[in-house]
């Protein structure tokens, strides 16, 4: 019977600390992403088996490879995804499990070109991060990996899909708008430029449904091009007493551009934003945002995609992952 490899194994054949082994195997800090690449593939190569804790075990996957695909105007604009990419990649790695991105340019998503991980077979299963063209979804459908959605979902579409619950949280941030006194309330955000801005429109439609108000469209602003593309805002001739943005970089940007004009945050405009990422606090006053769950989002994802791999049974359609409400100072206080 062969010695079974050890950490100390992977750790002489790459020249680095057994310390260094480990974090890199288990995700966490400490190691570079090459680094950990090397780890992990190098304790593939060499039949490394982890030792797993009994509740582990039954979960434990080795020897598999995951692809990530995301769109291009995604990943270079959009720091949330590399947040998003980084618990998929610690997961994964949790597990046995190697990553492999592939960042797909444009053009290569307008013509359908695919990777050359799915055409040479160098992967087990699929997660797509982030909207990206439904033609180009059927075609790497078409390779008949396992694959999954992360952060999107099509209703047209066969896919099932992981996801925040962002109509429950659009509709939270406007009932906290209300709450507060804002009757007049605006929304930034081009809701067909994806599914997930589209839902957060519909929460907050919902909201003010609810409250006898109709939604106006000047009070809708444009965050986007055609391309995905984040633009300048273009604030409205009549100014609403708040606005609902559908991030946390847009809400940051409106911030800006409100200041610019003359008006005070929030004392003027309230402002919230969603995902409760770097920019919420980055801001000026600190924002109010819908904090989406990532951790939860990509271990569920990680699980599911999996789960197809080893033809288990897993859940059809799309997983809605709730977040929570942070308060912070770009919400007008309650009126005593």
């Amino acid at each position: 019977m062969a010695n079974k490899v050890r950490m100390a194994d992977i750790a002489q054949e790459l020249g680095i600390s057994v310390v260094s082994v480990s974090k890199g195997l288990a995700g966490k800090d400490g190691v570079s992403e090459e680094m950990r690449g090397k780890i992990i593939a190098t304790a593939k190569r060499l039949g490394y088996v982890p030792a797993a804790t009994p509740a582990a075990k039954a979960t434990t996957v080795l020897n598999l490879t995951i692809g990530v695909l995301v769109a291009d105007r995604f990943f270079a604009d959009n720091a949330f995804y590399s947040s998003l990419y980084r618990i998929v990649l610690m997961k994964s790695a949790a597990l046995g499990c190697t990553v492999v991105l592939e960042i797909v340019s444009p053009e290569n998503e307008s013509a359908c070109r695919l990777p050359a991980i799915l055409t040479s077979h160098r992967v087990d299963g699929l997660l797509l991060m982030g909207e990206i063209n439904r033609d180009y979804i059927r075609a790497v459908a078409k390779t008949g990996l396992p694959m999954l959605l992360l952060d999107f979902y099509d209703s047209m579409l066969e896919n099932s899909s992981v996801l925040s619950d962002n109509r429950a949280g659009g509709e939270r941030l406007t009932s906290h708008l209300l709450a507060h006194g804002c009757r007049k309330i605006g929304f930034v955000g081009s809701i067909l430029s994806t599914s997930s801005i589209m839902d957060r429109y519909l929460g907050y439609q919902a909201a003010l449904y609810r409250a006898g108000i109709a939604a106006r469209p000047d009070w809708r602003i444009e965050d986007r091009d055609e391309n995905g593309r984040f633009v300048a805002l273009r604030l409205p001739t009549e100014m609403p007493e708040a606005f609902l943005c559908s991030c946390d970089e847009v809400a940051y940007n409106l911030v800006e551009a409100l200041v610019r004009a003359g008006y005070r945050v929030p004392k003027d405009v309230s402002v919230v934003g969603y995902d409760d990422y770097r920019f919420a606090t980055l801001c000026t006053p600190a924002l109010t945002t819908y904090r989406v769950n990532v951790e939860e989002m990509g271990a569920v994802a990680v699980a599911q995609l999996l789960r197809r791999i080893r033809r288990k049974s897993y859940i059809h359609g799309s997983i809605l992952v709730r977040g929570g409400l942070i308060e912070r100072e770009s919400v007008r206080p309650l009126q005593k």
